[in-house]
């Protein structure tokens, strides 16, 4: 029998899900993120844009630790992060992520694909690490892919595993890096679709993205980076109507043509 807190995600402890206190972040002489101050609420949507480089994917990354900030706190659920091992596996246990590129493991079938980290993270047995892993593939519309490999997919169907994968961990925050951008644009949407049943069902969501009409419909606020700061920031209704600072126009100017 599976345990029913595998099936739906975990309920965050705390009101704020992610603080981030005075951020700073160095690539050898390049501060790729300056100061940067964020708070992420419970059940919050937030999409981060802004040019490349402008330090939004290093952001995501730094939540979970991919990236390792030198200056500053950030918290995620009570937890603050930290060099300690124990914090960061306790952290990444609670925050799923989806990249730009699947990276599903091209020997493996999906349903493997989806229940290696259950088995052995988890250590759930085999009949319900498939349980749980056909439940979320069914949530993402495509559990007849299960048997087939990587490679018998499309690019929008991949995604969709690497959701669903995120979702076996029961996270509760995801984290998405640009999850359309390496996409036919055929094959966005139904990424797009994916991605906003998950905000429906009250998912806390950070997503690096220049979908501007997903912004739109789904989050609850827009954040525009640029040369590490974050410049501005508010709900969709406001950040695209009249946005305040002059690189915000100059940027949505560019992108929404």
């Amino acid at each position: 029998m599976v345990a029913p807190e595998l099936l739906k995600p975990a309920p965050l402890t705390n009101a704020t899900a992610v603080e981030m206190i005075k951020v700073n972040k160095w690539y050898g002489d390049f501060h790729v993120l300056r100061d940067v101050d964020l708070a992420v609420a419970r059940g919050e949507k937030i999409v981060i844009c802004g040019p490349s480089g402008s330090g939004k994917s290093t952001l995501i990354r730094c939540i979970n630790r991919l990236e390792e900030h030198q200056e500053g706190t950030i918290i995620v659920d009570g937890v603050e992060l930290t060099g300690d091992i124990g914090r960061i596996d306790e952290i990444r246990r609670d925050v799923g992520m989806v990249f730009q590129h699947f990276n599903l493991f091209p020997h493996l079938t999906i349903l493997e694909n989806c229940t290696l980290a259950l088995t052995w993270v988890r250590h759930l047995p085999k009949r319900d690490a498939d349980e749980v892993a056909m439940h979320y593939l069914t949530r993402v519309r495509i559990p007849e892919q299960a048997s087939k490999y990587p490679g018998q997919l499309s690019g929008g169907q991949q995604q969709r595993v690497a959701i669903a994968r995120s979702l076996c961990m029961s996270p509760k925050i995801m984290l998405f890096d640009e999850p359309t951008s390496a996409l036919d644009p055929e094959m966005v949407k139904e990424v797009l679709e994916t991605m906003e049943q998950l905000a429906d069902d009250g998912m806390t969501m950070l997503v690096v993205t220049h979908e501007m009409g997903f912004a739109r419909q789904v989050a609850d606020r827009v954040i525009f980076m640029d040369r590490g700061e974050i410049v501005e920031m508010g709900p969709p209704e406001t950040f695209f109507v009249a946005p305040r600072h002059e690189r915000t126009k100059l940027f949505l100017g560019q992108i929404l043509r």
